[in-house]
């Protein structure tokens, strides 16, 4: 089991290009009705976009650890402070995204930025669709946003 074996390009069978050998999973997180999005760097894929922390998964990672970690790596977050409550899959068949959806507390929200990350901004539920969002999480969006009501309502 090494370290970082997941980095890598893969040519999916729907066309496009994705990072994650092993598949790639994020962390969506919220407090009441905001969620935290991270303004992505102008040179990473999909750059200058609105999207959550996440990348490419190690193969003895779990969807949830890659998460964490990624996280952890691009905006500081302490795993200690986050309570997982959904996930959504967003399977291409040969590759997927697994978005981890979860509460973070107050003591958590110390955050650091790294090279990857512009700003950080808790938007409330109803403006995420109005900034331009990275387009895999545009896609998922609807349907994680109509789960996410149902918790937070």
């Amino acid at each position: 089991m090494a370290v970082r074996d997941g980095d890598g390009w893969v040519n999916c069978q729907c066309g496009s290009r994705h990072w994650g050998l092993n598949g790639a999973a994020g962390l969506l997180l919220f407090r009441s009705r905001e969620i935290l999005l991270q303004h992505r760097a102008p040179w990473v894929h999909n750059g200058d976009t609105w999207g959550i922390p996440g990348g490419a998964r190690d193969s003895h990672e779990s969807a949830l650890e890659a998460a964490l970690r990624e996280s952890n790596e691009e905006i500081g977050i302490d795993g200690k402070y986050v309570t997982a409550r959904f996930t959504h899959l967003d399977d291409h068949g040969d590759w997927s995204y697994e978005t981890i959806v979860a509460h973070l507390e107050p003591e958590g929200m110390v955050f650091e930025n790294n090279h990857e990350t512009i700003d950080l901004r808790w938007f409330l539920i109803e403006e995420v669709g109005s900034v331009n969002l990275h387009p895999s999480f545009a896609r998922s969006w609807p349907t994680i946003s109509a789960r996410l009501q149902e918790i937070v309502d």
